[in-house]
């Protein structure tokens, strides 16, 4: 009897590596859509909220749930969740001196204080994004000293927004727009701008997005309660009584 012409394929020998990618191709799970806590998985809406992690300083969208756990500002974590409060400053001292000393080219940033670096920082939006400032910021002590309400601010997660305009007329008096506001909202701010921001000062579209972006944060501010200011003698910090 001959011996059969056709080969087989011994048992448990490898597929081809085109075989394998293809099986992969079709067994790979479609896609999630919509959002995601980033910490659980869980979907959420578009509108939602976030959490710092203080180290890197980025921000991660989470549910409800996962948020609450880092709403303590007193506990020593890693995360701390980002309020949702708005407040306005009125009469608070940022004449164009005060300015010049914290050496911010441009007239729009926002400063929060840095727990992890035990200081003050600024940013200010240009066409790479928020560009971190560099020089020192010793004036950042003489504000508080005569704005103590601005203590009120927390570390990580909240931001003072500063925005300073020429008054209309053609005059140059220039008005100071200064407000409480939740870090992921100066993120998404700067965000805006990078994609509108044209030569030095931005161009008409990215100061219409500011006109719009403050309006918004103008509707939804309260006044900020006026702080005591300490007596001459009572302690470091406090203004001139």
């Amino acid at each position: 009897m001959s011996a059969p012409t056709g080969r087989t394929v011994p048992r448990g020998r490898a597929a081809s590596p085109v075989a394998t990618l293809l099986r992969v191709h079709r067994e790979r799970p479609e896609p999630v859509a919509g959002e995601r806590c980033e910490m659980c998985a869980t979907p959420i809406g578009e509108e939602h909220q976030h959490v710092v992690n203080l180290e890197s300083r980025s921000l991660m969208c989470g549910c409800r749930a996962c948020y609450l756990l880092f709403t303590d500002d007193g506990a020593q974590l890693r995360y701390r969740a980002v309020p949702d409060r708005y407040l306005r400053f009125d009469g608070l001292p940022l004449d164009a001196r005060t300015w010049d000393e914290l050496q911010i080219p441009v007239g729009l940033a926002f400063l929060f204080r840095n727990s992890v670096q035990d200081r003050t920082i600024a940013f200010y939006p240009g066409p790479a994004g928020a560009t971190e400032s560099e020089l020192p910021l010793d004036a950042w002590a003489t504000i508080v000293d005569a704005g103590p309400e601005l203590a009120v601010l927390r570390p990580d997660v909240e931001a003072l927004l500063v925005r300073r305009t020429e008054a209309g007329g053609g005059g140059r008096e220039i008005v100071a727009s200064c407000h409480l506001v939740p870090i992921d909202a100066c993120y998404e701010l700067v965000g805006r701008l990078r994609t509108l921001w044209r030569g030095f000062d931005g161009g008409r579209e990215a100061h219409a997005a500011m006109d719009a972006f403050f309006e918004h944060v103008q509707a939804r501010s309260r006044p900020a309660a006026a702080a005591p200011k300490a007596v001459d003698g009572a302690g470091a910090g406090g203004g001139p009584s």
